[in-house]
């Protein structure tokens, strides 16, 4: 299948579209969106110049099945699965922060540690700790929601000093925050798998506030297997993982991280069919389904007539 990299509707009471990295959002009239999640990939906040197929449904699929089990936490956006690659949910005012939570030292939070730096995002980190190394608890570590280029980290005092959330609204985020982060860790766990990191985005739907877009995907998280992980750590050794961070990895081995000048490797049809198998293998692990490949000859068609039927919900 092709891989679908960009998406045109013009559905029944559209006011607005917003293409983001990864997901095109259609703003309906009367507060609601349709989310397509496309086959578009980033790293280092780069869109990459190719698509990877069945990406998009992995990573719908994923979030709908984690929005419903998270449901109990607090209310989230989604109405219906109206696509494999879409879903028809509530528009919400979002806060102008992500909220990355951390179990384990690795990715990011590693490369700074390592850098020499112990405080991240105003959370002290002790000496002595190793890359993919359990942290004593988890952490928060949020960063700024930038419309383009690259979010920065911040730390939870400035994000109330600058007033981008409200105390003790921001206090609410956290615990949110942090009881799906404990539920993604049980989760996972039953799959033979470690919840890492991952990152949460919230919203306010009249006053109350709601998760909002993607939860535990492999773009928003990271996986270890459980199975060899201590060996794998008491050696030193990369640890088996599920996640995005493969790509950057390649992107890294290609002199590429995103910054001015740099180009990214070709994505060559082994590259992009290697990346694909990895989506799926996630998929696998960490819903214990088989991904069943949606087969289409006209993927855009199957994807309007989904999502027109899907809007009769709200009609």
């Amino acid at each position: 299948m092709n891989a679908i990299v960009k998406t045109d509707f013009q559905l029944p009471g559209q006011v607005a579209k917003y293409t983001g990295k990864v997901r095109d959002v259609y703003t309906l009239e009367n507060g609601y969106l349709v989310m397509v999640a496309t086959d578009r990939i980033s790293a280092f906040d780069v869109v990459l110049p190719k698509g990877i197929p069945y990406k998009g449904q992995i990573l719908n699929q994923i979030a709908s099945s984690f929005l419903d089990l998270t449901a109990d936490i607090l209310p989230n956006w989604k109405l219906s699965q109206v696509d494999p690659m879409a879903t028809l949910g509530l528009l919400c005012e979002p806060y102008k922060v992500e909220m990355v939570v951390r179990g384990y030292l690795a990715g990011h939070a590693w490369r700074e540690y390592k850098a020499g730096r112990r405080s991240l995002c105003g959370v002290i980190l002790p000496e002595g700790l190793k890359e993919n190394q359990k942290l004593p608890h988890p952490i928060i570590t949020p960063t700024t929601k930038a419309a383009e280029g690259h979010d920065e980290d911040i730390s939870r005092e400035e994000i109330i000093a600058r007033g981008i959330v409200p105390a003790d609204e921001y206090e609410q985020l956290e615990r949110y925050t942090l009881a799906l982060f404990q539920r993604g860790t049980e989760i996972a766990a039953k799959r033979g798998l470690i919840l890492v990191d991952t990152k949460y985005e919230f919203g306010k739907k009249d006053g109350v506030i709601m998760l909002m877009d993607e939860i535990h995907t492999p773009d928003s998280s990271r996986y270890f297997y459980a199975d060899g992980y201590e060996e794998r750590l008491a050696r030193g050794e990369r640890q088996k993982q599920l996640s995005k961070e493969f790509v950057r990895e390649w992107l890294m081995a290609g002199g590429f991280q995103g910054l001015e000048g740099q180009q990214a490797p070709e994505m060559t049809p082994e590259v992009v069919n290697g990346i694909t198998d990895r989506y799926v293998e996630l998929y696998e692990h960490i819903t214990g389904e088989p991904f069943v490949r949606e087969e289409c000859d006209d993927v855009q068609k199957r994807l309007l007539d989904n999502i027109t039927e899907g809007l009769k919900i709200i009609q």
